[in-house]
């Protein structure tokens, strides 16, 4: 399928999240689709807040978003914190430029007012469900039976607007129709009018629902793909409808798969947060009024491009063996319509891995500067650059997060303050002081203390008195490391310095 057609106008994606709570990574994947596809085109990327559903709204969750994008790079060519010719992008801000398109439905007949009470429908709902019928709706059939301007005289109809009797604004959909669209990554849909209820498009206090303002706010800001997550799929035949009402053309639609639990089946949600043991959030949130908590990516020690990379592999592939991208290797990359139907099952572990690529591929420089902001949170006193420098990269095969470099290799800052319990008790003999000390002399007898060096002693005492590697090699790392893990003695040893490693030596044969 191709993607733009051929008379298409310059693209124009955006990203419109609700700030009913913070970004679940689901919508930081489709907020990254949007980016991609927006770039590979040469287009632009919007950031619109859809904050009509006011009594969802949650402080502090905008400015979650926006730091949420900021962090992963995603950035704005326009919209809410960047600006641009179509603002304001806050819908809320927006009010009163709606009801002037509720008008021209309603005068074009393609929409009328209902006066139904939510107590009313909520009865009818009762006695529906009673008759065994468990999905009433209120749509062509029942509208008919309704309080509404198709049912009441006009004069009446009238009488109640003046008044200021509550009411709201509902879509008239059509009876007997199908509705059909393409959808970029789910071909055709079609489906019966039948199937769809009249939606409330204007409220009674004349804020839009999410049908009306999102189809309008497309419309002002030239919207020219519409990106956005499978949970809408239900809802774009109203929108169609609406186009078609409006005699506006209408978006191409592409609706994202969901991102899937990996225990089992459903949809990974937002309380999945930190119950599974993994974030489901780009950033921990905080919310100071109910005192609710979620840990982020960012927190955890994910690299963000790494981030965006695992999520950009939730519901799509390039179609060869290549997995690690870079943002602007991803741009390049990346074909909306090559985007998998059938939801991506989340995996942790994939994930983690993803993160440990991006941090083999850090220049030194980089990786000493977050091993650096590791050791200052911890209080831990900062080497020189150039030693920091040759620590993370001695310490890096082994770490997936910036914080394993320290986490793992805690005895190139200081000194073990004790040693494997375990290993010494299956390692160090009554004989291991006295093999020790006499290295230790060799050692300083080197003319240049080296890693190849200091290899060379060890060797020559394993030949000299027949020990094998195992019975000296632990003991030796238990002396300098306190435990039997990690990068070749030898190197940690060069590292440290002739000085600190046989303080270490010593320290350990008179201590055990």
């Amino acid at each position: 399928m191709n993607e733009i057609p051929l008379s298409a106008r310059p693209v124009r994606v955006r990203f419109a999240p609700s700030p009913t709570g913070p970004l679940h990574m689901g919508g930081v994947r489709t907020a990254l689709y949007n980016y991609l596809f927006a770039k590979k085109h040469g287009g632009a990327f919007l950031l619109r807040i859809e904050d009509t559903d006011q009594a969802r709204f949650v402080p502090g969750a905008e400015e979650y978003i926006l730091e949420s994008l900021r962090w992963c790079g995603i950035v704005p060519d326009e919209g809410q914190g960047v600006g641009g010719p179509h603002a304001p992008y806050r819908q809320s801000e927006r009010k009163p430029m709606y009801r002037q398109y509720a008008q021209q439905l309603l005068d074009s007949e393609h929409a009328y007012y209902a006066f139904d009470t939510p107590e009313e429908l909520e009865a009818i709902r009762e006695l529906a469900l009673t008759a065994g019928n468990p999905n009433w709706q209120y749509n062509s059939i029942t509208r008919g039976s309704m309080k509404n301007s198709l049912t009441l005289p006009a004069e009446e109809v009238e009488r109640r607007l003046a008044s200021g009797e509550a009411y709201v604004v509902r879509a008239k959909i059509p009876r007997n129709e199908e509705v059909k669209f393409q959808d970029i990554i789910r071909g055709w849909v079609s489906v019966h009018t039948l199937n769809l209820d009249d939606k409330v498009l204007l409220k009674g206090d004349g804020m839009p629902t999410y049908h009306l303002a999102n189809v309008v706010d497309d419309r002002l800001m030239d919207i020219t793909h519409v990106i956005r997550g499978e949970e809408w799929l239900p809802s774009a035949p109203l929108h169609i409808l609406l186009y078609r009402f409006f005699q506006w053309e209408a978006p191409g639609f592409a609706h994202l798969p969901l991102l899937l639990r990996p225990d089992g089946n459903g949809k990974l949600s937002k309380r999945d947060g930190d119950r599974l043991g993994f974030p489901v959030f780009p950033l921990d949130w905080h919310n100071s009024e109910t005192g609710e908590t979620a840990s982020g990516y960012r927190e955890r020690g994910f690299l963000p491009e790494a981030f965006l990379n695992m999520l950009a592999f939730l519901g799509w592939n390039p179609g060869d063996n290549r997995e690690v991208f870079s943002l602007a290797e991803l741009i390049d990359a990346f074909q909306l319509h090559k985007v998998h139907k059938a939801g991506a099952r989340f995996d942790f572990e994939k994930a983690k891995w993803f993160n440990q690529q991006f941090l083999r591929n850090l220049p030194p420089a980089s990786l000493a500067h977050l091993l650096k902001d590791d050791l200052l949170r911890r209080g831990v006193a900062v080497p020189a650059p150039a030693y920091l420098e040759k620590a993370a990269v001695l310490l890096l095969d082994r770490a997936v997060f910036s914080s394993d470099l320290y986490e793992n290799g805690s005895y190139l800052f200081h000194a073990p303050a004790h040693y494997d319990a375990e290993m010494m008790s299956k390692k160090w003999t009554a004989d291991s002081p006295a093999r020790l000390r006499i290295l230790a002399e060799r050692f300083a007898a080197l003319p240049a203390f080296s890693a190849e060096a200091a290899e060379g002693v060890f060797k020559s005492y394993l030949t000299e008195t027949g020990l094998g590697f195992g019975i000296l090699g632990p003991v030796l790392r238990l002396a300098v490391n306190g435990v039997t893990v990690g990068p070749s003695v030898f190197d940690i040893m060069a590292l440290l310095g002739r000085e600190e490693s046989l303080k270490r030596i010593h320290a350990a044969c008179d201590a055990n």
